[in-house]
């Protein structure tokens, strides 16, 4: 059974379809890309899945389950992690804090917990952190974190959810080409540890190419193109929506 299965999902803003009619699977261990242009729908088809906005039509099952109606907190809790294009962290606690509030907020524990927080899953937020490489930051404040470092951070929050599927937008923008290779270089190792599913959208696409194991392509709404990196750049309809960009007509790096 897939951890993901999307079924004809759609959502209209008055005239304008921003989604339309997608469906797709996602199984464990699998890391899937979801590309397209600007105003591609892409932005809105994750909020879709993480329950932000409620589909007009379509379905959306996580092991096995239909989550639509379901709060993004609820179907964080069934075991799906997200990560923001903008990233979300707590500027003001260490690097440690942030993942231990995050290891609170799955147990309840909110409750006075900038009190509590210090000394609770203490063991647990060190050993994710030494994990994403972040150990020797863990007692700065998160606000004086070089920006690599704060999506490395996010992303040990939303490991700390131990999830099935782990949602990505844009995870490597506006980092350094290094960075980017890093960053989804750990998360590709994680996908292998600990059997995750990972879809992710992203607009670098030397990223796309070297880490997805396949690729849908949207286009106003709608998935033109479905399929393995190499099938995907080779489609003529993909490089005229992409104007026969070089990251489509070039070499893809090997898959990680």
């Amino acid at each position: 059974m897939s951890v993901l299965r999307v079924s004809g999902i759609s959502k209209s803003y008055g005239g304008v379809r921003a989604v339309d009619d997608v469906s797709f699977e996602l199984d464990r261990g699998q890391i899937i890309a979801l590309i397209g242009p600007n105003g591609a729908g892409k932005s809105t088809c994750f909020n879709l899945l993480n329950g932000q906005i409620r589909p007009d039509s379509g379905a959306v099952l996580f092991n096995g389950t239909e989550i639509i109606g379901l709060k993004p907190r609820q179907i964080w809790k069934l075991g799906v992690g997200r990560t923001f294009q903008v990233p979300e962290t707590y500027g003001s606690m260490t690097v440690r804090e942030n993942v231990q509030m995050v290891f609170l907020s799955k147990h309840d524990g909110l409750f006075d917990a900038r009190r509590r927080v210090k000394r609770l899953f203490l063991a647990e937020a060190t050993a994710l952190l030494d994990r994403v490489g972040m150990g020797a930051q863990a007692d700065r404040p998160a606000n004086v974190l070089a920006y690599g470092d704060v999506k490395r951070l996010e992303l040990a929050m939303a490991m700390a959810n131990n999830p099935v599927l782990l949602l990505m937008d844009e995870p490597t923008a506006g980092m350094a080409p290094e960075e980017r290779n890093d960053l989804m270089a750990l998360t590709a190792d994680l996908v292998r540890e600990r059997h995750l599913a990972v879809l992710f959208t992203e607009h670098s696409m030397d990223v796309v190419f070297a880490y997805a194991h396949h690729i849908l392509v949207l286009s106003r709404g709608k998935i033109i193109a479905s399929g393995t990196p190499a099938a995907v750049r080779d489609n003529r309809e993909v490089q005229e929506v992409y104007l026969g960009s070089a990251a489509f007509m070039g070499k893809e790096r090997a898959s990680a």
